[in-house]
């Protein structure tokens, strides 16, 4: 089984409560424990996990605020179209999300993690030209990573356009349109689409969607950035669908 590398106290927190079976290895920097860091390593010893104590310059590798904890985890099997099938058939009402070559990670986990709390089906990212799940990503979305359906998919617009043909509306975020968030029926079918951090929504993915809406917007900044626009959006939805 691939493995990968965590970091960061709640990503690893979150990995060993809902997985400590898929845990190989699990690292805290040498010296003295704060209360968090000290609770996680009794836990893991209370689990059977070995923790052990690493030099400072073992974190070397680690791209981001560590927090002196690092565990070598199971990497999460990837999800594909076939996945995608099963899950449309046993949802009634599914509100999944789109994201059209999203690249940053941590747009990615900040949206993974938006996506857990409102309770999204799916989030669906193309194969190519977009991050895929790191330990970046794990760390930022705060346990989401592994609790949200996140499906790669070979062509995002076919994809959208087979859904389609299943009943599923796709309602796509862009700024030049009157249409707002808040005159879309998120209810029902629904699939909420978002572009690439810049450039937006590519071509083909746009003239994909049933309907174009804005987050209206009063101030200088011509945009939000795509994690914070997606959370405005998916919580519109979310009102929609618990009211």
């Amino acid at each position: 089984m691939k493995q990968e590398v965590i970091f960061g106290l709640h990503a690893v927190e979150k990995f060993i409560k809902q997985s400590p079976h898929l845990v190989y290895q699990l690292s805290f920097e040498k010296g003295p424990f704060n209360k968090r860091q000290q609770a996680l390593f009794d836990q893991a010893k209370s689990l059977g996990l070995s923790p052990q104590l690493v030099a400072k310059s073992a974190f070397k590798s680690v791209d981001g605020n560590h927090q002196g904890v690092m565990a070598l985890v199971a990497a999460r099997p990837e999800m594909n179209e076939k996945d995608l099938e099963a899950l449309m058939q046993r949802l009634d009402k599914p509100l999944f999300l789109f994201l059209d070559e999203v690249q940053d990670p941590h747009n990615l986990g900040a949206i993974l993690r938006t996506a857990d709390a409102v309770g999204v089906d799916a989030v669906i990212i193309p194969k190519h030209n977009s991050v895929g799940i790191n330990a970046t990503v794990r760390k930022v979305a705060c346990g989401a990573a592994e609790s949200v359906n996140l499906i790669v998919v070979s062509n995002l617009v076919r994809t959208m356009k087979e859904l389609q043909q299943a009943g599923m509306w796709m309602i796509g975020l862009a700024g030049e349109t009157d249409q707002t968030i808040y005159t879309q029926n998120f209810n029902g079918s629904v699939g909420l689409v978002m572009g690439a951090e810049g450039s937006g929504l590519r071509r083909l993915t746009r003239e994909a969607c049933d309907h174009l809406a804005a987050i209206p917007m009063v101030g200088t900044v011509e945009s939000l950035n795509v994690s914070v626009a997606t959370g405005v959006a998916l919580y519109e939805a979310f009102r929609q669908r618990q009211s």
